[in-house]
């Protein structure tokens, strides 16, 4: 059932991805081993890809809301993952975990068709 819409999904983009960039530092694995670089990464991304997508809050509109959500979907996964893949389950994994399965669910629930979304003026003629 996707019940978010794409103005609350871009919401929460800028919010999470704020949020993973600073998650090393809330959750106290700020080492800057794989541990901290993965969730900073997915959370600047997260962050691009919102300013790129074709919806209420993307400024340049290269991708649709439809790459946008495929996009998240394999974020989150790999975040999920990343302990595992690369190596510092032992030391941390609960954030990423966390983190990784918020950015699947919600981008499962959220509708793949933008509202309004602004168009670019011509500017022939000034």
């Amino acid at each position: 059932m996707r019940f978010i819409s794409t103005r609350t999904h871009g919401v929460l983009d800028y919010l999470t991805g704020a949020v993973f960039l600073i998650s090393p530092w809330l959750f106290g694995f700020a080492d800057w081993t794989s541990a901290q670089v993965v969730p900073m990464l997915v959370g600047g991304g997260i962050i691009l890809v919102g300013l790129l997508t074709a919806y209420e809050f993307g400024l340049v509109h290269v991708f649709s809301m439809k790459t946008h959500l495929t996009i998240d979907v394999i974020t989150g996964a790999l975040l999920v993952a990343s302990p595992w893949l690369f190596g510092f389950a032992d030391r941390v994994w609960i954030p990423h975990v966390v983190l990784g399965l918020f950015e699947v669910v919600t981008t499962l629930m959220t509708r793949t068709e933008a509202g309004r979304v602004p168009t670019a003026t011509p500017m022939h003629g000034r």
